[in-house]
């Protein structure tokens, strides 16, 4: 199957029953007029002209969307408050960023935050990949509002290669330890980038001077998908066999209840839930507590 036929496959991953719904909400959307705009930390929607059942719609919308795991959002007179305060990690990398004029893809974009956050730093295009249905409709929710010219892609990492556009910045953010193939991941992605492309990634690790992986169980803070978590001369050793450069660290962090944190706006548990509640340096399964390093890759 070439790279349109997934495309129009994944595209009736929108009718799927669970989805159908929320999709028939936005064609219930009232068109408001007002400004967007993703100064400061939360991309905000302001109405010029409002009423209260034109704000119960925008309410009643995005709350039958749930979880809303990346934000927040200002919609009107509602304020989505998601699992992560994604400002965090956005707000790291901003120092790092110049992107004006070059095409720019988040690879595992969630909702768009990040790339709704980047229309003020003026690129000339901006693609996200993520192959959920729900958060391509929320996605679209938000873009009712900012009518921005962001393009949203239902494809993974593993569809890089057959992409005909290039890159000139990727981001990666919180996809790799998903991935049973680091250093196929770290290809594709490298695969995607113009010659003098850089990518920006965030990955759970472990602390150690050896170049090794951590490989959990059955779940890792209660992630059922967790394959690898490397030291940071792993991570590195994994981008030099991909076709990388150079790696320069930009932080590590561990994971607070103040990035992520259970909110009404998700269903189910949080980072409070994942850790050892007698020692949070622990996981539930006793591994050590998430902890992110935050590296770009150069080719």
């Amino acid at each position: 199957m070439n790279l349109e036929a997934i495309k129009l496959e994944r595209q009736k991953w929108l009718l799927w029953k669970d989805i159908a719904p929320l999709r028939k909400l936005l064609e219930l959307l009232p068109e408001v007029e007002g400004t967007f705009t993703c100064k400061g930390n939360i991309p905000t929607f302001t109405c010029k002209e409002t009423n209260s059942e034109i704000e119960q719609t925008i309410y009643s919308t995005a709350w039958a969307m749930r979880p809303w795991r990346k934000g927040p959002f200002q919609i009107g007179q509602t304020y989505i408050d998601s699992e992560w305060q994604s400002f965090l990690k956005f707000n790291l990398l901003l120092p790092h960023l110049k992107l004006e004029n070059k095409i720019v893809g988040d690879i595992g974009c969630n909702n768009g935050y990040y790339l709704f956050r980047m229309l003020d730093l003026k690129p000339k295009r901006l693609i996200g990949f993520d192959p959920s249905a729900l958060y391509k409709t929320q996605f679209d929710f938000i873009n009712h509002f900012a009518k921005s010219d962001i393009e949203y892609e239902l494809l993974g990492v593993e569809h890089l290669p057959f992409y005909t556009t290039k890159f000139d910045t990727l981001f990666c953010l919180g996809v790799l330890y998903h991935r049973s193939d680091p250093v196929q991941t770290l290809k594709s992605l490298k695969k995607a980038l113009y010659k003098n492309g850089e990518l920006f990634l965030d990955t759970f690790m472990i602390d150690g001077d050896l170049p090794v992986a951590f490989c959990p169980a059955k779940r890792y803070s209660k992630i059922p998908n967790v394959y690898f978590i490397p030291t940071v001369n792993a991570l590195k050793n994994w981008g030099e066999k991909a076709g990388f450069s150079n790696m320069q660290v930009i932080d590590c962090i561990p994971t607070t209840p103040n990035e992520q944190r259970k909110t009404k706006w998700i269903k189910g548990e949080s980072l409070e839930n994942f850790l050892d509640p007698q020692d949070p340096s622990r996981t539930i399964e006793g591994y050590p507590a998430p902890k992110r390093v935050y590296v770009k890759f150069l080719c």
